[in-house]
């Protein structure tokens, strides 16, 4: 099974030594994503914009991978206060209907860039 390595300018361009995702089969990983604005590579501001900001970005990587937010199965999402869950749901509302991906919502001190959000997920590929 080929490797091959999905990018979009419609996306940040990635800021280490990672790929936006990697496809291996049907399946793509998602690299995770914090809130920065593709043409500036900036962190948006505020929770709500972040939110917003890492749904978009996630949405261009897996439209460039051939797919959509549809063929998501499974989200890993990082929040630097999980007082902001809701607003997380609220916004995925408006990404994803059901049938819903698996997910995991983790708690952490500190994200790159000061980040308040990352989202990461792993989409499989329709045949």
């Amino acid at each position: 099974m080929s490797k091959t390595i999905i990018s979009t300018a419609n996306a940040p361009a990635a800021i280490g030594t990672y790929s936006q995702a990697v496809k291996m089969g049907d399946t793509v990983y998602l690299s995770g994503q914090i809130g920065l604005d593709p043409a500036t590579m900036q962190l948006v501001e505020g929770i709500e914009a972040q939110i917003t900001r890492v749904f978009e970005n996630l949405k261009a990587v897996a439209e460039a991978a051939g797919g959509s937010l549809a063929d998501v199965a499974k989200l890993s999402i990082y929040l630097t206060d999980l007082g902001n869950f809701a607003r997380v749901n609220a916004t995925m509302a408006t990404y994803f209907s059901e049938p819903y991906p698996a997910r995991a919502a983790v708690g952490v001190a500190a994200l790159p860039r000061g980040a308040l959000i990352e989202v990461d997920g792993v989409l499989v590929l329709s045949n």
